[in-house]
């Protein structure tokens, strides 16, 4: 892939997963009440610095096995299969997804105490490590994408990034924007639609992934 199809399809594969509820959401609206957008931002600026941390400590220690096939083949294989597996929940998802959190009318942020300075940056951070859903997506999807996009030099590596993050700003900074101005951004049938459309393309990349790592371990 280029760099802009390892942007694109990270922003994509990053908002299928941002757009499921979970425990990151309950922080967000939690830390949204509390102190506005800047609570909001901050939560997911813990989450996107734990990423970072697990980029590169990824991107580090594949540095020593990308001259193996078998190794890179195995993880794009297991990373397809868990997005497959992904595609199917969305799916399904989209039948009964419930987006009621966008139509809490008038919060302030002055109304609840105040957290601490680094209090939501903190609260990110814990709800992102105490997720085995996280966990089990970076040892596979994630390390199949830093993997295959390290092959191409670091420039890929950050498009990667950047396209992942960019969904979890994008997505959560439209929850917390919902919940300080009370309106509903985005109606029931849209998020539905949303996440039906990213079911189909988590398909699509998942055929990708085994179909890629299958190859490389067919050439061995």
């Amino acid at each position: 892939m280029g760099l802009g199809a390892i942007l694109v399809s990270s922003f994509l594969v990053g908002l299928s997963g941002a757009m499921m509820p979970g425990g990151l959401l309950i922080v967000n609206i939690n830390e949204t009440i509390k102190r506005g957008l800047l609570g909001g931002v901050m939560a997911i600026t813990g989450h996107a610095l734990t990423e970072l941390v697990v980029v590169l400590g990824l991107a580090l220690g594949l540095g020593s096995v990308l001259g193996r096939s078998s190794i890179v083949g195995t993880i794009a294989v297991v990373g397809g299969a868990l997005l497959a597996w992904m595609a199917v929940g969305t799916a399904k998802a989209s039948r009964v997804a419930d987006l009621a959190v966008t139509e809490n009318p008038g919060v302030s942020a002055g109304n609840l105490p105040s957290s601490g300075r680094f209090g939501s940056l903190t609260a990110g951070i814990l709800a992102t490590v105490s997720n085995p859903y996280w966990i089990l997506w970076w040892t596979s999807v994630g390390a199949a994408y830093v993997a295959m996009t390290m092959e191409q030099g670091s420039a890929a590596l950050g498009a990667f990034y950047v396209g992942h993050i960019a969904s979890d700003y994008g997505w959560y900074f439209l929850i917390s924007l919902a919940l300080v101005s009370g309106k509903r951004l985005i109606s029931q049938r849209v998020y539905r639609g949303l996440l039906l459309v990213g079911s189909i393309f988590l398909g699509i990349l998942a055929v990708y992934f085994i179909w890629s790592g299958a190859s490389l371990l067919l050439n061995l």
